[in-house]
């Protein structure tokens, strides 16, 4: 059976209150924030960095910290390296029954292009589907960032939608993506390979 937190190479595992220096580390990326948020570009503050803290360990559908394993060969030592975050939102109790969900996401920059974020997206799919019944995921691209854009339409999903000209970045107005993808195209994707460690 497979392991339900882990993928490849890969572990996930829960938020803790002492993650909040990783967390805070996440946001003082600048770049990864613009390319993650609509929100004008500012610096985070720790006190911004918990309340989100906050909302993730109490608010989301799933929220995991992503993490290497340890290599170590001493069980002492033996503590896997947070790499990034991901979650899942919620809906409102009066909206569950429509059992669709959004990703975020954040890896670090010194960890970004080398496959773990199509690999925790692919590890949170499997879950949504298959243990939380969602029946929709979706999430959302800006117009600049080509790489995010790619990577969701080689994972499967559709582009469902454009809020156009909605963001302000740079000195100029460019679109919103948004995709979506639906437990049949799951399943007529990834059925026949498991994402998830045996």
């Amino acid at each position: 059976m497979a392991h339900p937190f882990k993928s490849e190479r890969l572990l996930y595992r829960a938020v803790e209150p002492e993650d909040e220096a990783f967390f805070h580390q996440i946001a003082q990326d600048a770049f990864g924030m613009q390319n993650a948020e609509a929100r004008i570009s500012k610096p985070v503050s720790k006190a911004q960095t918990k309340e989100f803290m906050k909302q993730l360990m109490e608010e989301m559908l799933l929220s995991v910290v992503i993490c290497l394993p340890s290599t170590s060969t001493t069980e002492k030592d033996a503590q896997p390296t947070p790499i990034g975050q991901m979650h899942l939102i919620a809906l409102p109790p009066h909206h569950a029954h429509m059992r669709h969900t959004d990703i975020g996401l954040d890896i670090l920059p010194e960890y970004q292009r080398q496959g773990y974020g199509s690999e925790a997206i692919q590890w949170v799919l499997r879950w949504a589907f298959m243990s939380a019944g969602m029946h929709r995921i979706g999430l959302a691209a800006f117009e600049y960032n080509h790489g995010a854009v790619k990577l969701y339409e080689r994972l499967g999903f559709t582009r469902e939608g454009v809020m156009r000209e909605g963001i302000w970045h740079e000195g100029r107005f460019w679109d919103e993506i948004q995709f979506g993808m639906l437990a049949r195209e799951w399943r007529e994707k990834y059925a026949e390979q498991d994402v998830a460690v045996r």
